[in-house]
């Protein structure tokens, strides 16, 4: 069993760099995490209804709920369970706007790009003689036309772009958005495609151009414009920071997560930590944890933390015992 103290300013220092006990399983870097998610996510009769009614009727998931209530977990459950393959994900701040979700066209880049061409054109050796010249030119020109390099995909441009579609699209936090962008993305889905203009002024010289998504995987784009194969999945969530307009709600299916009650809670925590078998110990923290959540606002991955890391509280004095769930169990409202 690993030592609770791994870092103890009143030790000496560790002659070489320390090796750090394996992390919790929902803490493991890379696509071990994300699977991780996806299969111990565990679902309400209420969550599950919405999930297939926005699925049947090609709307958005509009989620709502406390912090740390499984809204974002969602998603990967639903791609798990359906292969719609890896997420897309758009994390909304005040700033965000519906093109940083649509496409992003570095035009700096792609000057730079054209006049490092036409200068290597005109250091073409003067012995290569008229082949050499159109050469120069052909590398040039074809400099011109090498758009596609310079424009990416954002997260709601991938997943309707998606060739493999439906894919999923995860718009986390959008009640932190712009009070115009609800209503803006929105009007893409109702339409169904949007526009790439960088490539609808080159559509007669070239139609066919490849673009890279979010996920640096590669998209051929038409004549410039980008249209659905089928529409996403998408998940919304929001804390309730914010009302909606009726319009956007009225595009959207609704659903509520609510804070896990004790049998979910249970539920949640022996699919997190299977090998947990002391169910008294599960039970009695598990008990300390409702009870202070009736105090204050406490996320469901607190519990989960403070379970992980009961096997090495349990060593410690009764008073840093105490201490450590003061620490994992402070209330998310300050």
């Amino acid at each position: 069993m690993p030592q609770w103290k791994l870092y103890d300013p009143s030790a000496q220092p560790a002659p070489k760099r320390v090796r750090l006990p394996k992390p919790p399983p929902w803490r493991q870097p890379g696509p071990q995490r994300l699977n991780e998610i996806a299969s111990t996510f565990r679902a309400t009769e209420e969550v599950v209804s919405a999930v297939n009614a926005a699925l049947h009727l090609r709307r958005p998931l509009l989620i709502t709920g406390n912090p740390g209530t499984g809204k974002t977990s969602l998603i990967y459950s639903v791609a798990h369970q359906l292969g719609l393959g890896r997420v897309f994900t758009w994390s909304i701040n005040s700033r965000s706007t519906l093109a940083d979700g649509l496409y992003r066209y570095d035009a700096l880049g792609r000057l730079q790009h054209i006049q490092q061409q036409q200068h290597n054109a005109r250091l073409e050796p003067a012995s290569a003689g008229t082949r050499g010249r159109s050469k120069g030119r052909s590398n040039a020109a074809s400099a011109e036309h090498d758009i596609g390099m310079f424009i990416s995909l954002g997260p709601l441009g991938s997943a309707v772009a998606a060739p493999d579609a439906p894919r999923a699209l995860l718009i986390d936090e959008i009640d932190k958005s712009d009070v115009d962008l609800p209503n803006d993305l929105l009007s893409v889905l109702d339409t169904g495609s949007f526009p790439i203009v960088e490539l609808q002024r080159m559509a007669q010289q070239t139609s066919k151009v490849d673009v890279r998504d979010s996920l640096g995987e590669k998209v051929t784009i038409t004549d410039g414009t980008v249209s659905f194969k089928e529409y996403p999945f998408i998940v919304m969530t929001s804390n309730g920071e914010r009302d909606f307009p009726a319009p956007f709600l009225r595009r959207c299916v609704q659903c509520a997560m609510p804070d896990p009650n004790e049998s979910q809670l249970l539920t949640i925590v022996r699919a997190h930590l299977p090998n947990l078998k002391n169910e008294k110990k599960i039970k009695d923290l598990l008990a300390v944890f409702l009870e202070r959540r009736e105090q204050g606002a406490l996320a469901t991955d607190q519990l989960l933390n403070a379970q992980f890391l009961e096997t090495l509280r349990v060593t410690l004095p009764e008073a840093d015992q105490a201490q450590v769930l003061d620490v994992l169990f402070r209330n998310l409202n300050g």
